[in-house]
């Protein structure tokens, strides 16, 4: 992932600053997120949510609203019917670079402005809310103590979070003019509704109204045990998963990569704990890692594991390629493939390879499918050896000369090519 300063003029003139969260690769669509009442896009749901949809492909815009963050103007002129207005801002602003939104997120009191403002953005496509309150009077409670002086002098200063902010109450004045279940109603969106069942800032109740008042498409998900803030890594982690997923059907699939693109990985490490790192290989996006007992957090296959699971890739895709090109009645293979080092040997190293073939072959194809199975490309890599050149680039960028993303299926054809026929048994089918 890639971020870059986004900044763009708010309804009242106010610049707004923002974070624009790119994939490294193709893009498949753009969202906008809208932050929780008084918190800014580095907030860690914000941030953490923003990471991991672009690791799926799509590219957020996270902004901080008036008078918070580096965003301008002053907080204690804010209002609900404000934060809309900086929503529709923002849209427009991405609109008009060329990365119009189709998905609009929105946390908390975030998420209640997404929904009042979902109506207004034709280009949009789905809706997701995560712990948003259905009626934006909610807020009100956050005020505690000083929501009566703030009633009773029209101005004071209010502690949210354990922070002191000066409002007007022009803010509570405005509250009462949005009416959330006809808007809600209104949307001819599609809807998922994020809440966590023990949040203790928005209770679960609000969740249940937002659902019942919305039309299908419309669907809810359970954050378990989650706090208001997803403060958790684990809980962002899986709300963005779960959005991503969701957002495919409305979205769309990225686009299948072609033969010719750049056979490029990209790893970069996640910020949770002290090995998890991300991966994105073409279209596809998971975690690497290692086990808990050695420091990681046990997420995903191992270093080693994923050399063994090219190896293993590389050679059933080949021994299906042979069996096709020859004919044969190939009908499943397997392969169980682990990493051992013994000392005493030249190379240490060894990856062992179980392979399992299943099909109504006679000995002599299943020898010459073994015999295919040690002419696999990552196979005769490994035997080798290759060289690694390394580089610092700055800014980010992808190493020269790669060969193309289809260079693999090219090699398969030419490290089988040469075996031949060798009876009737091998002749391709008609």
């Amino acid at each position: 992932m890639h971020s870059k300063n986004f900044e763009f003029q708010g309804a009242q003139g106010q610049r707004l600053s923002g974070r624009l969260d790119l994939p490294e690769g193709a893009v498949r669509s753009h969202a906008l997120f809208a932050h929780c009442f008084t918190c800014t896009k580095q907030s860690l749901a914000a941030s953490r949510i923003a990471r991991a949809l672009a690791a799926q492909g799509i590219g957020v815009l996270r902004f901080d609203f008036t008078g918070l963050g580096q965003s301008g103007g002053d907080f204690a002129d804010s209002t609900f019917s404000g934060s809309v207005e900086d929503l529709l801002a923002a849209a427009r602003a991405m609109q008009a670079a060329g990365i119009g939104p189709r998905l609009l997120i929105g946390h908390s009191l975030g998420g209640a402005a997404a929904l009042a403002a979902a109506g207004s953005l034709p280009e949009l496509k789905a809706v997701a809310t995560i712990a948003a309150p259905f009626d934006v009077q909610h807020v009100r409670q956050l005020f505690g103590d000083g929501l009566q002086a703030l009633l009773e002098q029209g101005e004071a200063e209010v502690r949210i979070g354990g922070r002191p902010f000066r409002m007007r109450r022009d803010f509570l004045d405005d509250l009462e003019r949005h009416d959330q279940r006809q808007r809600i109603a209104a949307l001819r969106l599609a809807l998922l509704v994020l809440h966590a069942p023990l949040d203790a800032i928005v209770d679960i109740a609000n969740a249940g109204a937002i659902f019942q008042a919305a039309h299908h498409p419309k669907s809810f998900v359970s954050l378990d045990d989650a706090d208001h803030l997803l403060t958790r890594a684990e809980d962002a982690a899986y709300a963005a998963d779960v959005i991503a997923a969701w957002a495919t059907r409305y979205l769309g699939k990225p686009a299948p990569r072609g033969a010719a693109e750049p056979g490029e990985v990209v790893v970069e490490d996640t910020g949770e704990g002290d090995f998890q790192v991300g991966v994105t290989a073409g279209p596809a996006f998971f975690v690497a890692d290692e086990p808990v007992e050695v420091g990681g957090v046990g997420s995903g296959p191992t270093p080693y594991e994923l050399v063994a699971a090219g190896l293993g890739a590389c050679t059933v895709m080949t021994m299906r390629l042979y069996a096709r090109r020859k004919g044969l009645p190939l009908r499943h293979v397997r392969v169980r493939l682990g990493h051992a080092r013994n000392a005493g040997e030249t190379p240490p190293d060894v990856f062992l390879r179980n392979v399992t073939i299943e099909g109504d072959l006679s000995d002599e194809q299943r020898q010459r499918l073994m015999e295919i199975a040690d002419r696999c490309p990552v196979h005769n890599t490994l035997e080798r050896g290759a060289r690694v050149q390394t580089r610092e680039v700055r800014p980010p960028q992808a190493p020269q000369g790669l060969e193309a993303a289809g260079q693999h299926a090219q090699d398969m054809e030419a490290d089988t090519g040469d075996m031949g026929n060798t009876g009737g048994a091998e002749t391709p089918a008609p």
